[in-house]
Parts: structure tokens; C-alpha cells; sequence
């Protein structure tokens, strides 16, 4: 349920106002959210992180709504609000500022993209990735510059510190088929539930597809339980294998390199490569198969 929004001239708390404009952003209601949150500024230190996580929401609401000006405006007030504060902080040492300056980051290459400049936007994302790298947003920004950039490019190569089930397939082997990398979390409900659909498709295309499913290491296993690398690779071959059994046609490389240089804030994150090795689709998030098979399809059909 929505949260209700606060009387205009009654200072609204800062956790419920950013919950209103989320909430706002979701539904689009770019002019409620603005009107709410002008009415608010005076009320309120709109250099603190959870302010500025306060206008990013905003500042995605209108992107949602594809009324740039305003999100544009907003996105800059979050980014630049946050990278103020990074003069006096580390980012990742506050829980609001990341969410803030990420989502400023995400809005405003998506602006560039709007207008028509996707080199723009995608080299702006690659700049700050690279200003950002190693900290937690890094990813956040690699997942939208492959939006904008990854399909119709060759699909890179993965990298492989360790892996679950037979060894990763060459590249030679891989030619001539489909491929479909399924960057998955053994901590993950809806990579669980992505799982029937690969495996029907692996039923209806054989030999003319390959599956992959990258995964890493997130240092807990069951119940969040902290773990070792070697613990947590021992509950993926063993516990975790006896109650969700990994397929035995699916070659699983590990490594955290792969999440990063894939973008993979959200888990399940989908990669359909062509018979020719050049990425078709780029879906962070579960698709069922009805929305995956022609996909599939259409590429094993034109080989």
C-alpha cells in the first residue's frame, strides 16, 4: 500500500517522505511528487543523504515518466548533493548515499540517452564506473551502461576462478549455437523459480543451445550464516546441491569479475548471445518462457 502523503505545510519525517516519493515514482506521478517535495525543502537539512535519496527517487519517477527536465534536475541535485558529502565521508560508510548517488548516475545516462546521444551516455556511464570502482554502486552503473550498450556487441568473455559442474565450454565448442548466460544467486528466490524455463528450453533446443550460469561468492551461506570461500563452496557442491540440484548441462564459472563486468545488481540477469557470438538481449531480471523462447527461437531459426 502507498504510503500517504503529508500535508504540504506539515514537515513530513524524512524516512516517510522518501517512502512517499518512492512510492510516487513508481506510479509516475511526477507532478504530485514534485509539488510534495518542493513543499517539504523547507522543512528539511537537503544536503543529508537521505534527502538526496529523497530527490533521486524523484529524479527516476520522472526518467519512469519520460519527462527528462525534471528528472535531469533532480538526478544532478542527487549526484551532485552526494558528491559533496564524499568530501567529508567514504561512500559506502552511510547506507543512503550509495542508493542516492547511484540512482542520480543511473537517471542522468539514461537522460543522455533520451536525447538522442548514446555515446554520450554510455561513455558518461563508463566514467563512472571507473570514478566508482570498487565501491558498492560500481556494479549499479556497469548493469545501465550495458542497457544502453551491451546488445549488438560481441558477448565477452567470462571468467572462471572456480565452477560447479562440467569445466566451461570453449569458444570453438560454442559456435554455431545459441547461448544463454544465467547470472544467478544460490540465495535467490526468483533465480529458483527462472530455472523450469531454461530447462524446458534445454529439453525443446538441445544441441543447438548452450546454457551457462555464472554465479559468485557472497562470503554466507544458508540462514546467512558467514562463510569461507572454501565453506561456501563446499555448501554449493554439497548441501545446496542436494536441496536445488544444479543441472548437469550447465557449466556454472565463479567469480566476482564476471558480476561486475556484467552488471549484475539483479539477480536472475539474462544474456542471449547469437550462433555468431554478438549479444541479443540483456535482461536484468526473471522472464518467463513465454517471453524468452522466441527469442531463442528466432536466433536458432536464422542460423
Amino acid at each position: 500500500m502507498s504510503a500517504a502523503a503529508a500535508p504540504a505545510s506539515a514537515p513530513a519525517d524524512i524516512t516517510e517522505l522518501v517512502g512517499q516519493l518512492r512510492d510516487m515514482a513508481w506510479a509516475e506521478q511526477v507532478d504530485e511528487a514534485q509539488a510534495l517535495i518542493e513543499a517539504q525543502r523547507p522543512h528539511h537539512d537537503t544536503a543529508s543523504p537521505d534527502w538526496l535519496l529523497a530527490a533521486s527517487w524523484l529524479g527516476r519517477g520522472a526518467s519512469f515518466a519520460e519527462q527528462w527536465d525534471v528528472a535531469e534536475h533532480y538526478a544532478n541535485e542527487a549526484r551532485d548533493g552526494s558528491i559533496a558529502l564524499l568530501s567529508s565521508r567514504e561512500l559506502d560508510a552511510d547506507g543512503q548515499l550509495p542508493l542516492a548517488l547511484g540512482a542520480g548516475i543511473e537517471v542522468l545516462g539514461h537522460a543522455k540517452n533520451a536525447a538522442g546521444d548514446k555515446a554520450a551516455a554510455v561513455q558518461f556511464l563508463s566514467d563512472e564506473r571507473e570514478r566508482y570502482r570498487g565501491t558498492s554502486i560500481e556494479t549499479r552503473i556497469q548493469k545501465n551502461a550495458l542497457l544502453l550498450g551491451l546488445e549488438g556487441q560481441p558477448f565477452p568473455a567470462l571468467d572462471v576462478d572456480e565452477h560447479l559442474g562440467p569445466p566451461l565450454p570453449s569458444v570453438d565448442s560454442l559456435n554455431g549455437k545459441v547461448v544463454i548466460a544465467f547470472f544467478w544467486a544460490h540465495w535467490c528466490p526468483d533465480c529458483k523459480r527462472q530455472l523450469p524455463a531454461l530447462e524446458q528450453l534445454h529439453e525443446t533446443y538441445g544441441d543447438k543451445l548452450a546454457i551457462i550460469g555464472p554465479t559468485q561468492l557472497y562470503g554466507y551461506v544458508s540462514r546467512g550464516e558467514d562463510a569461507t570461500p572454501e565453506q561456501e563452496l563446499a555448501y554449493l557442491r554439497g548441501a545446496y546441491q542436494e536441496r536445488f540440484p544444479i543441472p548437469e548441462w550447465m557449466s556454472v564459472p565463479i567469480s566476482q569479475t564476471n558480476f561486475l563486468d556484467f552488471g549484475v545488481s539483479t539477480t536472475p540477469t539474462l544474456v542471449v548471445i547469437d550462433t555468431e557470438g554478438i549479444v541479443r538481449l540483456y535482461n536484468p531480471g526473471d522472464l518467463p518462457y513465454e517471453q524468452l523462447e522466441p527469442t531463442v527461437k528466432r536466433l536458432v531459426e536464422a542460423a
